[in-house]
């Protein structure tokens, strides 16, 4: 079995630019964004943000309440969804067969800043004693699993801004090797809080809100782009090992077909193409495809300057920057970068993307920096066909993500059966 045998059975997500898959298809057709001025206490200034406006505590009894940060509430809720989409509640009939693979960077700051307030300010000694569970790293997949009865692998990927595409290739290969039969994979991060936000605004990376129209400050790939925009959110996909889907009358979304990681081992801030050459190269031969069999490439471009022009670079040496190379754009444009969460968004995203036949619009992309040269969907939606699409995230630390996503997957004649390589640079 090869990964070209993972179905795709379910998605779900909770984002800045919409909660659920009607929303999120209606704001990629119209490229509209969901990035706007948000405020984070007790910083003064304001932000660009791909905020969510919206509260999820009325989703959830008072007493789960306080065990429950708001990066883990959206976690479960965007993993519900998924988990409807592949017409199932539970896992307990998968018994050890059915895995859980989770992304997050930061776990439940909402909650560390508030212990912290009592701790620092209020002189308080010990926290409240659900303050613990709220802060984990792996406190949303854990969540998940004990809701819907996930009793296999409930791991959690902490693999920076690829953490969440890890966890969805780690599911994939799992399937791929006969470990598991199921597996709900993507991740949640709840990174709008000041700790958050006034860390990465101390890289120096960020963007000021563009004065005249904030939804408009993130502009990945463009001459004008001045830095990273946070949001929040989360995302996931139910992967099945395809012929279990198909006799179990499941509708097959897409395959996850695809799959590698890496590491650049150059730098613990700055990406190498070196690296992410080799990432791409190895996804796409893992789903037995060439380089132009890929009609889309969903980026990981975060609009800062240094990042978008290394990007570019592995991306035209791997599909070509002319008119018949892949398709390429990056959604960061409308809901911001999601951190650990940011693969799994992406990549369901993505997978929406190739049901509609819509590429996503680089919004805002306005005149495109010559250093940054690729086919370019440009900054309005392109309607075409997308049988082959591949989604590209790469995180502090140097970890590499690349997952393709078919609509019908193809063997490779040239690989063994059972071969799903994680490539090194």
């Amino acid at each position: 079995m090869t990964l070209q045998d993972v179905a795709i059975t379910g998605m779900g997500l909770v984002s800045p630019i919409g909660i659920g898959v009607g929303e999120a298809e209606a704001a990629l057709r119209g490229a509209k964004s969901g990035i706007r001025m948000y405020e984070a206490p007790p910083i003064r200034k304001p932000f660009a943000a791909g905020a969510i406006p919206e509260q999820f505590e009325e989703h959830f009894p008072k007493l789960e309440r306080p065990f429950l940060d708001r990066v883990q509430q959206m976690a479960i809720l965007a993993a519900r969804q998924a988990i409807g989409q592949a017409g199932l509640e539970e896992f307990s009939a998968y018994g050890e067969r059915a895995g859980l693979y989770y992304g997050n960077v930061n776990g439940g700051t909402a909650t560390g800043l508030d212990w912290f307030q009592q701790l620092l300010l209020e002189g308080k000694q010990r926290s409240r004693p659900w303050t613990s569970m709220a802060i984990m790293g792996n406190g949303g997949g854990a969540q998940i699993a004990i809701r819907h009865r996930i009793t296999g692998p409930v791991i959690t990927s902490a693999s920076a801004c690829a953490s969440s595409g890890v966890s969805i290739g780690e599911a994939g290969r799992a399937i791929a090797r006969g470990d598991l039969d199921i597996a709900v994979a993507g991740g949640s991060e709840g990174s709008l809080t000041s700790l958050v936000l006034g860390t990465f605004d101390g890289t120096r990376a960020m963007s000021e809100p563009d004065p005249d129209d904030p939804s408009t400050t993130c502009r990945p790939f463009s001459k004008q782009r001045t830095g990273l925009v946070l949001g929040e959110g989360a995302a996931f996909v139910i992967l099945e090992n395809a012929r279990l889907a198909r006799e179990r009358g499941a509708q097959v979304l897409g395959y996850l077909s695809g799959y590698a990681c890496n590491n650049d081992a150059h730098h613990i801030g700055m990406p190498d193409s070196r690296g992410q050459i080799a990432a791409l190269r190895a996804a796409v031969a893992s789903a037995g495809l060439q380089a132009a069999d890929i009609a889309y490439v969903n980026a990981h471009a975060t609009a800062t300057r240094g990042g978008d022009e290394i990007e570019a670079a592995s991306i035209r040496e791997v599909f070509g920057a002319g008119p018949a190379s892949a398709f390429v754009s990056s959604t960061k444009s409308v809901h911001g970068h999601l951190l650990g969460a940011a693969s799994a968004l992406e990549f369901v995203l993505t997978l929406l993307a190739m049901r509609i036949g819509v590429a996503p619009a680089s919004a805002h992309l306005g005149e495109p920096d010559p250093a940054c040269a690729v086919n370019h969907v440009g900054p309005v939606p392109r309607e075409m066909p997308i049988p082959h699409a591949l989604s590209f995230s790469c995180g502090f630390g140097g970890t590499n993500a690349a997952l393709v996503i078919s609509s019908n997957p193809r063997q490779s004649p040239s690989r063994p059966q059972g071969e799903v390589p994680c490539s090194t640079p």
